[in-house]
């Protein structure tokens, strides 16, 4: 991937890593990546020397700052915002990973293989997971209505794929989501757009390898 060293970096972040296909994943998302004219930097990269360190507070802590660190090089991201863990929410630090780039205003854009809405995978989660259904409040002052889950707490987000601050920073950043029912063919289309958004959408070097 030499060829890759002139082009911009880019952080793959998301609950990649957490899966047992990661290192696959990475490796054909970097392809992707450079297909675009684009440098994709895993967050395993640059971490050889977690792998022989025991498990525990400080390992932990040891890959937060690499990580931050990892984030700190590079120009852009790539974040995925799939569900996490069967819940309807997403990897919790991927989006501290989101609010971060957001803080540096650099370029991002998400991809996901679940279409559905916030509010639905909610209403999923909580059917499937607490055999409890949302309940629907009719506010009295004529206000819109409001659906709660079972502990009371109001379902947000409407009419996004995640929390409103996850996809509105992505957004503000410049970003789209790409959803597909495979997730290469998401993260293609997804690279694809930020790489419109490094070079410029009137085409340039990125957009002559898309």
């Amino acid at each position: 991937m030499t060829e890759s060293a002139a082009y911009p970096k880019v952080y793959l972040g998301g609950d990649l890593v957490f899966r047992k296909d990661a290192q696959q994943l990475f490796k054909a998302f970097k392809e992707a990546c450079l297909a675009v004219c684009l440098h994709g930097v895993s967050p395993f990269d640059g971490q050889d020397e977690v792998e022989a360190l025991p498990p525990g507070k400080e390992t932990s802590l040891l890959i937060a700052r690499l990580d931050r660190g990892l984030m700190d090089e590079c120009a852009a991201a790539l974040f995925c915002i799939d569900p996490f863990r069967r819940a309807a929410d997403m990897d919790p630090g991927t989006a501290v990973e989101i609010g971060y780039m957001a803080a540096q205003n650099k370029p991002m854009a998400g991809y996901t293989v679940d279409g559905r809405s916030y509010h639905q995978k909610v209403q999923s989660y909580f059917e499937q997971a607490w055999h409890t259904p949302l309940t629907e409040e009719k506010p009295q002052n004529g206000g819109r209505v409001r659906w709660l889950d079972a502990d009371a707490m109001i379902v947000h987000s409407e009419g996004l794929l995640q929390n409103a601050m996850v996809e509105g920073f992505i957004r503000q950043a410049g970003g789209d989501i790409a959803v597909a029912d495979d997730i290469l063919t998401a993260f293609r289309a997804a690279a694809s757009d930020l790489a419109g958004l490094i070079y410029g959408a009137s085409g340039g070097e990125g957009a002559s390898h898309g």
